[in-house]
């Protein structure tokens, strides 16, 4: 009778430890558990790039809740949240975190100090502070890097060539965003070159964004141009659509936006490049160090029309350069 409430006592301790160790999160990677990995993006036209991302991670036998549990964070075109997000997922002990774009990378290095990131970036990651070379990164940073922002010379000259007649295009960017800025001058010089005027409208927000295209006229401009920003890029469906209604045509730089109404691509598959950051994320896993891993580059560019959204918006386009395409969409 005596060791009775030694007993209870004994059955508390353990009931209450039991509801502590039930409230406390797991780590990220227990023991034969499935690896966690965060991905921060801002949505829309990216989604292509996740879609690809968990496509190769299938084909490398990487099954996705099996395997891996992909923890992702839509941070909606604000880089504030981008940091928060990636605080968060530091915090939480996740593996990786992937990184589409070279703006998105930046500030989720910012706010972190130890998870590897992987990145896609359409800069250079070495002009812009992400990794010290590309076949010695150096840090904890490693990817994918692309040439969105390095064709800029070139896709004025494609839109040109398109619309031979073209002297008024307008551009929408993020002047926040250094990637964006640096884009733009280029832009600009080029635009002058090919005696093009290039109007630059800035959004610092999805909202403010919208209001912008939504308030183009047609009469105003005969084209738009899209210039290397990630908030741009993810609501190019958007842009898309309110252009077509004002039978505007835009050149974008993911290929993939052809086939959602867009009328000119000219650029890189964003499904391909999430392929390719499958196998960097699957090294790292498995115990690669970044530092060690090279900076990969995803060459291949594509010139797609829409040939659809050109004859419903009056576009008439030059046969040879319709020769030129490297995939017509009818």
């Amino acid at each position: 009778m005596k060791r009775q409430p030694f007993i209870l006592l004994r059955a508390f301790a353990l009931g209450a430890l039991l509801l502590f160790l039930a409230l406390v999160p797991a780590p990220a990677h227990a023991a034969g558990g499935p690896h966690r990995v965060g991905v921060i993006y801002y949505g829309g036209e990216w989604e292509n790039l996740l879609d690809g991302l968990r496509q190769g991670l299938r084909e490398l036998g990487v099954e996705e809740g099996k395997h891996i549990v992909l923890d992702v964070r839509d941070a909606k075109g604000d880089l504030k949240a981008v940091e928060a997000a990636a605080r968060a997922l530091e915090a939480a002990k996740v593996d990786a975190i992937i990184t589409p774009s070279t703006s998105v990378t930046a500030a989720a290095r910012r706010a972190t100090t130890q998870v590897p990131l992987v990145f896609f970036a359409g800069a250079d990651p070495v002009a812009a502070g992400l990794v010290e070379s590309y076949s010695k990164p150096g840090g904890r940073l490693t990817g994918i890097h692309g040439l969105t922002r390095d064709l800029t010379v070139k896709r004025m000259e494609v839109l040109k060539l398109l619309l031979p007649k073209l002297t008024r295009a307008v551009t929408i960017y993020n002047p926040d965003n250094p990637i964006a800025q640096a884009a733009a001058r280029t832009a600009r010089e080029e635009a002058k070159r090919a005696r093009v005027q290039l109007t630059e409208r800035h959004a610092r927000s999805i909202d403010e964004l919208r209001s912008i295209v939504q308030g183009i006229r047609p009469q105003e401009f005969e084209a738009f141009f899209q210039i290397s920003d990630a908030m741009i890029t993810a609501q190019a469906p958007t842009i898309i659509e309110i252009l077509r209604e004002k039978r505007l045509p835009g050149l974008f730089h993911e290929t993939n936006l052809c086939d959602k109404g867009g009328t000119f691509c000219y650029g890189q598959n964003y499904r391909e490049v999430g392929q390719m950051m499958a196998k960097v994320v699957q090294r790292i896993l498995a115990g690669r160090s970044p530092k060690d891993q090279p900076v990969e580059n995803y060459t291949k560019i594509e010139l797609v029309l829409n040939l659809r959204t050109a004859k419903q918006i009056g576009v008439a386009l030059p046969q040879n350069v319709l020769l030129r395409a490297d995939r017509v969409v009818e």
